[in-house]
């Protein structure tokens, strides 16, 4: 099966709160017990739709006979304590199950890539749980490293 990446519509809402749904149940839902693994069903439509009319976000569809995966990036203009920093934001990226380890994952990343690269941003950001050993190898091999570590203590 042939995957095309292409500039997500809003005719295709239903498959990216699918898929964002789908990424939040699966990594979200594993890996944080306070995630709201319901919120792309709740809030998801609008969410999608405000990041497709928004000229600093990209999202991007994967679609064969059905939706491969998504990816949503943003930029994030310099501010007082990075005034030189034009960073572009990958947000949340999913590759269905079924379409994993095929060049999906690879092909939404290098289309992110050059949408940065044409927005003159100067570094790429993403954020990954520690536990998600799979997504951290995928940004490791594309040049992503370490730079800023959050930690958590639960008080219950």
């Amino acid at each position: 099966m042939t995957i095309r990446i292409r500039e997500a519509t809003e005719a295709d809402l239903e498959s990216l709160v699918a898929s964002a749904s789908a990424l939040f149940a699966e990594d979200g839902g594993r890996r944080d017990v306070h995630m709201d693994t319901g919120w792309p069903a709740r809030h998801g439509h609008d969410y999608w739709r405000a990041a497709i009319k928004d000229v600093d976000a990209l999202c991007l569809i994967a679609s064969g006979e059905s939706a491969a995966g998504h990816l949503i990036g943003r930029l994030k203009q310099p501010d007082e304590l990075r005034p030189t920093a034009m960073t572009a934001v990958l947000e949340s990226m999913r590759v269905a199950e079924e379409h994993r380890a095929s060049g999906v994952g690879t092909a939404l990343h290098d289309a992110f890539l050059a949408w940065a690269r044409k927005r003159e941003a100067n570094e790429l950001v993403v954020q990954a749980y520690a536990a998600n050993t799979g997504a951290l190898a995928f940004y490791r091999s594309r040049g992503y490293q370490s730079h800023v570590i959050g930690l958590r203590s639960d008080l219950s």
